[in-house]
């Protein structure tokens, strides 16, 4: 009751800032009604089914049978994920935040909020999303590098419309058939907790992973406190010119326990301190039939405490037409540094004492809609003894230039720089990483370099109102430094051309690209096809 009462007033100020009620198509935009102290009223969803019935192009049986079988998200689903609140203060920050974090889920195509109705200072918000079918097959046959990879699943991504994901699924590639199930529910009954269980039976070991965490969801977050879980059993194999050459056993027990605070976003950024205690302990052997020669890392153990630091600029542009097709977009334009130092001690329990360390940096710079550029850099490692070992420092620099509403030209220059590596933690360089045109893991050692650019085109093809339809020509280049442990020759610079299509379907929780390319390698030795097929199903254009 002292709540209500203290907001009566404070309404009533805001009406003499705002004014009588508004008719929609005058409503000031958010800026504004901030400016103006504006109050949230009534926060009104308003939850769009997979199909448009009222797009005569949509209104025809199967997807008005389509609408009808599927379960649209929940509205406690929604608005628990709503930070403005009816009595804040209209905030253009938060409703552009919220926003995002919607547009993050996979169950969702789009996210927008926009007033309403001013009534006496009063603002009513509308929340507007729209569903993607969640629940079907997830049936691909992929071949890039040489190699073909299949998955045989069925997925559900919105469980009774709750936002929670099942999957029950078959891998098959060159390195193992797996057979899995996976659950995930990213909001605990109302909360923030996200949890992810996870199990899988593979054709040399298996796996299972738990994770139970309360991440930093919002800039304004004040702590955070998780824990992670992982098991892993499998057999690993080092590469040569795209074919296995030595094998080994891998088992890996991995655990974290961590908690972290922040003062909030304070003058446009949140610095969040975290800190937490690891064990990972991993143990190679050889494989009990061996097929090939026999290359067997050292094991490692190593529990730690650590301590973290990460500072995130609030500065993010929307856009279309750049990773994806016809689809909103959400680009970090600000800084975000991230910094973390750990102690391994044989106190604790490691086989060692090490300072383990990583670190990463990104920033945005120019505009999505003429010129932009994303910067990213990354470093890892362990210091032994006085020594640095499995060490890598990477550099990527991924360029827009936005020609048209249905042209942008695209290039990425990415190198990692390796020292002392691990064994099990080599640089490789292929048809997987980047290089189209060559088979998977074609090259290895602990150096690398990528160059890539791509004329992408975005067309006006809606192929039966589910896939959009577009299409890149480009080019690649690279090579690796350092001795591969298996004597691999290498190749010094390769390269490749191609062109392509990019099929994204838009009604489908997957949010998969499908890409059906033609590359032609430039070098390589004598093995290679003249001409490789490619046909994948990625997150991006």
């Amino acid at each position: 009751m002292r709540q209500r009462c203290q907001t009566i007033p404070l309404l009533f100020m805001s009406a003499l800032a705002v004014g009588p009620a508004v008719a929609d198509e005058k409503l000031p935009d958010l800026a504004d009604l901030e400016a103006q102290g504006a109050i949230v009223g009534n926060i009104v969803l308003k939850r769009d089914n997979v199909f448009d019935l009222s797009d005569p192009a949509e209104n025809n049986w199967v997807f008005r049978l389509a609408n009808r079988l599927h379960i649209v998200t929940r509205e406690g689903t929604i608005r628990k994920q709503v930070l403005l609140k009816s009595g804040d203060t209209v905030s253009k920050r938060l409703t552009e935040e919220t926003a995002r974090i919607l547009r993050q889920n996979s169950y969702l195509h789009d996210a927008t909020i926009r007033p309403i109705r001013v009534d006496t200072g009063v603002v009513d918000l509308e929340v507007t999303t729209r569903d993607l079918w969640s629940l079907g097959p997830d049936i691909s046959i992929a071949r890039s590098g040489g190699e073909n990879r299949t998955r045989i699943g069925l997925e559900e991504s919105n469980l009774l419309g709750r936002g929670q994901r099942l999957q029950f699924v078959r891998d098959e590639d060159v390195d193992r058939t797996s057979i899995g199930v996976e659950f995930s529910d990213r909001h605990l009954g109302r909360s923030w907790v996200s949890m992810s269980l996870g199990y899988a039976d593979n054709s040399d070991g298996d796996s299972h992973v738990i994770s139970v965490v309360r991440p930093f969801y919002a800039l304004d977050t004040r702590w955070s406190a998780g824990g992670y879980s992982y098991r892993n059993d499998r057999e690993e194999s080092l590469y040569a010119l795209g074919e296995p050459a030595a094998e080994y056993r891998h088992e890996r027990a991995y655990d974290s326990l961590f908690g972290g605070w922040s003062k909030g976003l304070r003058n446009g950024r949140a610095r969040r301190w975290t800190v937490g205690v690891v064990h990972d302990d991993n143990r190679f052997s050889t494989v009990s039939i061996p097929e090939l020669p026999q290359a067997v890392p050292q094991d490692r153990k190593l529990v730690y405490p650590f301590i973290g630091l990460e500072i995130v600029e609030d500065r993010f542009e929307t856009s279309s037409n750049h990773d994806q097709i016809d689809r909103t977009e959400d680009f970090l334009m600000g800084e975000r540094i991230a910094a973390s130092l750990g102690w391994a001690d044989t106190s604790f329990g490691s086989d060692r004492e090490a300072l383990i360390y990583t670190a990463s940096a990104s920033r945005g710079m120019g505009k999505l809609n003429e010129d932009a550029l994303f910067l990213t850099a990354s470093a890892s490692g362990r210091i032994e003894s006085g020594d640095t070992v499995n060490a890598l420092f990477s550099l990527s620099a991924r360029w827009y230039r936005t020609q048209s509403d249905k042209r942008l030209l695209y290039a990425l220059l990415s190198g990692t720089s390796g020292h002392a590596l691990d064994l099990d933690n080599l640089v490789e360089l292929g048809g997987d990483t980047g290089l189209r045109g060559y088979p998977l893991r074609y090259q290895t050692g602990s150096s690398k370099l990528l160059f890539s650019i791509e004329q992408r085109y975005f067309t006006d093809w809606y192929l039966w109102r589910i896939a959009r339809v577009g299409g890149a020509i480009f080019a690649d280049a690279g090579r690796v430094w350092g001795t591969n442990p298996v004597g691999e020759p290498n190749q010094g610079w390769l390269s490749d051309v191609g062109f392509g299509l990019r099929f994204a379907l838009t009604r489908s929780s997957s949010r998969k690209v499908i890409h059906v390319d033609l590359a032609f390698p430039l070098g390589g030795d004598s093995s290679i096809d003249s001409v490789q097929l490619l046909l994948e199903s990625r997150a991006s254009f």
